[in-house]
């Protein structure tokens, strides 16, 4: 291999920041009033069903809208596969450079069907969607500049971040989700760009919704050392359920095929049928579940009152994700975990070994041990749920309870669901490559481009080394170099096996060498 020569890739951090700041208050303005819709929409069905019990005869009406609107819906997401689901897989495939689309028609069909989607009832998040709509604005507003390759996706990446900021109230969790999750790129420019955008989101959002936390759970206690067992107990419960919350969430799309007699594009009318008579005996769990779980705490501490709770729950999220409208699985996810931690100190304290006074703590540690075993990002779910709960006290237990999750879904051999998601998502597709690919990655010790020079390493077709850091220090690439562990590679990526690529270079400086 012929010596690496130095490739200088000009930014302008200056003008990149002041994108950011602007992306982020553009997205946490719209993504506010998508969060006031939707709870517009919930709070508008939630009294018409309180009118329907005096004049249950308008049920009839209701029905038929609902169908009517369902099929509308259900057509618009079969005919634009775009705007399906979360939109999580579609964001993390044009920041792969895999897949591209164009932004406006996505925008607002994403909107307008996770609006009425969401707002309908329907066990949805607003998060995923919120995070698909962030990269969307992010992709417009970087298309009015000139834009390298690179630099329009570290716009759609911080418009990402600035969504799920908006609509979590979590710049600092916002940040590391789309870095460690989607973006997978750890580069300063990225670092920083994201930041600013999902803090600069958080502060329009700030605007209407205050500081208040979105899953501010009261806790009066911390948990005592000697019953840090609880923990090791329900991380597990935690991973077993988390293992099968993967492999039932990753398989809908096959099941839901297989009935013949169900149109896909009358899937949401189904659904939402379906949502009518849980909104007629249980309003208070509709929805993505933030409510709810607020409320837990006030419920009476019944075995059978969780448990119903949790069938309910994963059954109909399962459902509602099935009808492939806009809609995420993140809160969904932190309701079960709630309802899990609920579930389990229901039956400590029926047996004698826990106090129910703990069941605010429990309530907390649960919602991040499911989300860590699911995502497989421990760091975010422990971050992201010291922000919506807004307190550090429970790091420890945090911690304690998302490794053990981990570490079950791991030995249950469980991928990262938003990555088994997008894998799943590009077998569907056709790659779109647009431009080239930055790969910056840390080589670990044992890897194998660790003591290795550049020139001794089979690069694949495409791939240009652009950049060696260690430490402050920058290193000029050539075919001598000689690589460390500790140091943070630059590559550049073109052509038309970007994503291989990518993938190849993440494993040669990660994967131990056997």
């Amino acid at each position: 291999m012929k010596p690496q020569r130095l490739v200088t890739v000009k930014y302008n951090n200056t003008y990149q920041l002041l994108r950011a700041v602007l992306i982020g208050i553009v997205v946490g303005l719209v993504i506010s009033l998508f969060r006031l819709a939707i709870q517009g929409n919930l709070q508008l069905v939630t009294k018409l069903f309180t009118y329907f019990h005096h004049h249950p005869q308008w049920l009839v009406v209701y029905a038929f809208g609902s169908i009517v609107i369902g099929w509308l819906l259900g057509r618009m997401s079969q005919r634009h596969p775009d705007i399906k689901g979360s939109g999580i897989p579609q964001v993390e495939g044009q920041l792969m450079g895999e897949y591209d689309l164009a932004w406006w028609p996505v925008f607002w069909r994403k909107l307008v069907g996770g609006i009425i989607g969401i707002g309908s009832g329907l066990f949805l998040g607003r998060e995923g969607p919120s995070i698909q709509l962030g990269a969307t604005l992010g992709q417009g507003i970087g298309e009015r500049w000139n834009l390298t390759p690179i630099e329009r996706r570290v716009s759609i990446a911080s418009g990402a971040a600035a969504g799920l900021a908006a609509a979590f109230n979590a710049p600092l969790a916002s940040a590391m989700f789309i870095i460690e999750e989607v973006y997978h790129n750890f580069s300063p420019l990225v670092w920083l760009s994201v930041l600013v955008s999902a803090v600069s989101s958080n502060f329009m959002a700030m605007q209407f919704f205050g500081l208040h936390h979105d899953l501010a759970v009261g806790h009066r206690l911390s948990l005592p050392v000697d019953q840090y067992w609880h923990l090791i107990l329900l991380g597990i419960l935690l991973g077993l359920m988390g293992r099968l919350y993967q492999i039932v969430v990753l398989r809908l799309g096959k099941w839901t095929r297989k009935i013949k007699w169900v149109k896909p594009e009358f899937y949401p009318s189904v659904a939402l049928l379906l949502v009518i008579p849980i909104i007629w005996w249980w309003p208070q769990t509709i929805g993505g579940g933030n409510g709810l779980v607020l409320s837990l705490t006030s419920f009476p501490l019944s075995i059978k009152l969780m448990l119903g709770l949790l069938l309910l729950r994963f059954i109909f999220s399962m459902v509602s994700y099935a009808t492939e409208l806009p809609g995420g699985i993140f809160l969904p996810i932190l309701t079960l975990g709630a309802v899990l931690g609920g579930l389990y100190i229901a039956v400590m304290a029926n047996l004698g070994l826990l106090s129910a006074t703990y069941l605010p703590n429990f309530i907390i540690y649960a919602m991040a041990g499911y989300f860590a075993c699911i995502s497989k990002a421990p760091f975010t779910a422990i971050l992201l749920i010291a922000e919506m709960v807004g307190s550090l006290s429970h790091l420890m237990p945090l911690a304690v309870v998302a490794i053990v999750a981990y570490l079950v879904v791991d030995v249950l051999q469980g991928q990262p669901v938003y990555l088994a998601m997008f894998k799943n998502f590009m077998q569907k597709q056709t790659p779109v490559f647009k431009g080239m690919t930055q790969v910056t990655t840390t080589i670990y010790a044992g890897s194998a481009l660790a003591d290795q020079t550049i020139a001794a390493v089979n690069w694949p077709k495409d791939c240009l080394v652009i950049g060696v850091y260690r430490g402050e220090e920058q290193i000029m690439p050539r075919g001598k170099t000689h690589l460390k562990a500790g140091d943070t590679l630059v590559v550049e990526i073109s052509g038309e096996h970007q994503g291989e690529n990518q993938r190849w270079v993440r494993e040669q400086a990660q994967a131990n060498v056997n």
